[in-house]
């Protein structure tokens, strides 16, 4: 039975959560309650991680990180196995309920998508992939095979995450603001985008890029270098394309040596005429 958005006071369920995650010993019907109704609205997309303004910028919002870990603070093992399939985990994360109305394909075949996290309508799940708990996957999207939406990663409408991409979580701190992929991104085949990183609609990074809040970025078509902001976020540009590229290393051994360092590149970008494939496919060239 799926849950009635209007039923929920996200302030109440805040001040419930904040109150319960002070506390060294949480009473233990209170906090499952409380934990369980953040899962339900996790589930149900009424509540979130993070979230936009309508500038754009993103907020993530602590006392959901907080009511998570406090599922795994006060959860107990327990055995949630099917036929040929074992499957032990805290007994507040229990199996995500999807149903046909949902409109999400998950094809079989070994896929798993943790409770507590949200697929939109559209969404198509290509076995075996993983989506963890306190994300979000807009409409649209495809998860392809072997790609991971960790704990707490937005995920935009119509996104690509190409086989093997792996979308970082970021649970702790709580207060730090995790993964986002906004709309219309191509995220291509073993590439990987970890804590700290907003990538912008549109861009396309292209297979095996590697992006963390550390990352220097060099734009080679603005010529400049884009770094983390004050807040640690590595912000990649609407509609950039991204390769992997190398810059020498630069110290004598590293010169004596012929010794390069890997570094992601904007190589070119999108303009409105172009799709992610032919926009990456070009850039390669």
């Amino acid at each position: 039975m799926s849950l009635d958005k209007s039923m929920i006071d996200v302030d109440a369920l805040r001040a419930r959560i904040e109150s319960l995650a002070a506390e060294e010993d949480p009473n233990a019907g209170a906090a499952g309650d409380a934990v369980a109704d953040l899962v339900r609205a996790l589930n149900t997309g009424t509540v979130r991680s993070a979230s936009p303004d309508e500038n754009d910028t993103w907020t993530a919002h602590a006392w959901v990180k907080q009511g998570i870990l406090l599922g795994f603070r006060i959860g107990r093992i327990v055995d949630y196995s099917t036929a040929n399939f074992p499957f032990y985990d805290k007994h507040t994360y229990p199996i995500k309920p999807v149903q046909k109305s949902d409109g999400v394909r998950l094809v079989p075949g070994g896929s798993a998508v943790r409770t507590g996290s949200y697929l939109a309508p559209g969404v198509v799940g290509m076995p075996p992939m993983y989506v963890n708990v306190g994300a979000y996957v807009d409409e649209g999207t495809m998860i392809d095979s072997h790609a991971l939406v960790g704990s707490c990663a937005q995920i935009g409408k119509r996104v690509h995450l190409s086989a093997a991409a792996q979308i970082g979580g970021v649970l702790e701190p709580v207060n730090a603001t995790p993964v986002i992929i906004e709309d219309d991104v191509f995220v291509g085949g073993q590439a990987g985008v970890y804590e700290g990183c907003v990538v912008r609609t549109g861009a396309v990074i292209a297979a095996g890029v590697q992006l963390t809040s550390s990352t220097r970025l060099y734009d080679a078509v603005e010529g400049e270098i884009i770094t983390a902001d004050a807040e640690g976020t590595l912000t990649v540009p609407e509609n950039a394309v991204v390769v992997s590229g190398s810059r020498p290393l630069e110290s004598d051994f590293g010169t004596a040596h012929g010794l390069s360092l890997y570094t992601p590149i904007i190589i070119k970008y999108r303009d409105g005429s172009t799709d992610a494939a032919t926009a990456l496919e070009d850039a390669l060239r």
